[in-house]
């Protein structure tokens, strides 16, 4: 899959191995409100990216597929960032108390909301509402479940062109209209299979976690 770099200085910092999405500004929150569907919602930039974007791990975890660390200080709530982990982007977000509320009372509009399905088995720690360790930090693969695509974000709440009105904040796969909410749980009637997959991962310290291994062992 090809990688585009995305450059945007109000909203992306190159942190060297991974890159970090900002929350909008008002302004900007209000712009992606009004504008149609295509444009993307996507917490951080005013427009559809993709978040396959060019990565550049150590090199020991490039070939080998170790597991990489990552720095949680500089993701600001609502903020994305995008590691690579064996070849795939890996999301890591901060979500804000609104997007934890979000998760409330949506099990019914969605296809497995206790990530029981086994394609991508759900780590025990992971299989809860927010399907993480902490609320707030979030943990996904950033792959559709369904052919491989890249979902973008749309988490911003509220009526959407092509979300309905009624959307509660979440991803969009632009391939084939799979979407998901913001803990990467596939909504139902959608061609994507299975939700997001969460790696194995564990945190070092308050702000650093690693992915691709937890106390259990290495992926």
């Amino acid at each position: 899959m090809a990688h585009d770099n995305i450059k945007n200085s109000d909203s992306v910092v190159n942190s060297g191995e991974s890159f970090v999405q900002r929350p909008p500004s008002e302004s900007t929150r209000r712009t992606w409100l009004i504008a149609c569907g295509a444009t993307g919602g996507l917490a951080a930039v005013s427009t559809a990216v993709s978040f396959a974007v060019s990565m550049s791990p150590s090199e020991r975890a490039r070939s080998a597929g170790a597991p990489v660390e990552v720095d949680l200080s500089d993701i600001p709530p609502g903020g994305l960032k995008t590691v690579e982990w064996r070849g795939k982007p890996v999301w890591v977000i901060r979500r804000t108390p609104e997007m934890l509320e979000s998760l409330k009372d949506i099990d019914s509009k969605l296809a497995d909301p206790n990530s029981d399905r086994k394609q991508y088995p759900t780590p025990d720690y992971a299989k809860n509402q927010h399907r993480s360790i902490k609320p707030e930090i979030s943990v996904v693969v950033g792959i559709c479940s369904h052919l491989g695509c890249s979902p973008i974000s749309k988490f911003v709440s509220g009526p959407s062109a092509n979300l309905g009105d009624e959307w509660p904040g979440g991803f969009l796969c632009p391939c084939h209209g799979s979407t998901f909410d913001i803990a990467g749980r596939v909504f139902a009637n959608k061609p994507a299979p299975d939700n997001l997959e969460v790696p194995r991962h564990m945190y070092l310290s308050d702000t650093k976690l690693i992915i691709g291994k937890d106390k259990n062992g290495e992926a």
